[in-house]
């Protein structure tokens, strides 16, 4: 770590970018394609895609429905990823 890194703050990470990167990675972690995971909680592949690449707005019902079926609590696709 270069000297004054630990100084610098952190790149804000918009509630849409830590969505996206959420879904992603649980979605990988599954196994899963955008269809299987669009097919898991009834919205169109091409919705899903579009949340993946920060294109679209989603509602607090499709949150729901995505952590449904992803297996977690909605916060928790919100939620900036530490790794």
């Amino acid at each position: 770590m270069s000297p004054g890194a630990a100084n610098q703050p952190k790149k804000h990470v918009s509630a849409r970018e830590a969505l996206a990167a959420n879904i992603v990675a649980l979605r990988h972690e599954r196994g899963w394609s955008q269809e299987a995971l669009a097919f898991e909680c009834g919205l169109h592949r091409t919705f899903v895609a579009h949340v993946e690449r920060l294109s679209r707005n989603i509602s607090l019902d499709n949150i729901e429905r995505l952590a449904l079926a992803l297996g977690v609590q909605p916060f928790e696709l919100l939620k900036p990823r530490s790794d």
